[in-house]
């Protein structure tokens, strides 16, 4: 199993920038963590795809955060942090990492974490 643990929410206003951080540590079983990814959930609304991070790097984003958000990675400690620059207030929304569990032998599993609140409002 993977524990996955979110920081770095908050209230900020509008055009201000924001790190959040991101960490998986296997718990309990064999195994290494595989692709990290961070989604947003907004009240009432579906959860929405933002960006993931392979381990060798490679990224990939969603539509809505291409040119503001960037991902990054410490592979070292299984770490990923979405950087968000210029922050609107319909960014406002919990923000969700997840984490793959890979196993040999066995199918990935996806791990999320809790979330973490951020707000964007002056």
């Amino acid at each position: 199993q993977l524990q996955v643990v979110e920081s770095g929410g908050g209230l900020v206003q509008p055009g201000s920038s924001l790190r959040l951080s991101c960490t998986a540590s296997v718990t309990a079983s064999r195994g290494s963590v595989g692709t990290m990814a961070w989604y947003r959930q907004a009240p009432g609304a579906q959860r929405e795809f933002l960006a993931a991070i392979t381990k060798g790097g490679a990224t990939s984003y969603g539509d809505s955060v291409k040119g503001r958000f960037s991902i990054s990675s410490d592979s070292a400690h299984n770490t990923i942090f979405l950087q968000m620059d210029a922050l609107k207030p319909e960014d406002t929304a919990v923000y969700l990492c997840n984490a793959n569990h890979i196993r040999l032998g066995r199918a990935p599993s996806t791990y999320w974490g809790q979330g973490t609140q951020v707000t964007v409002s002056s």
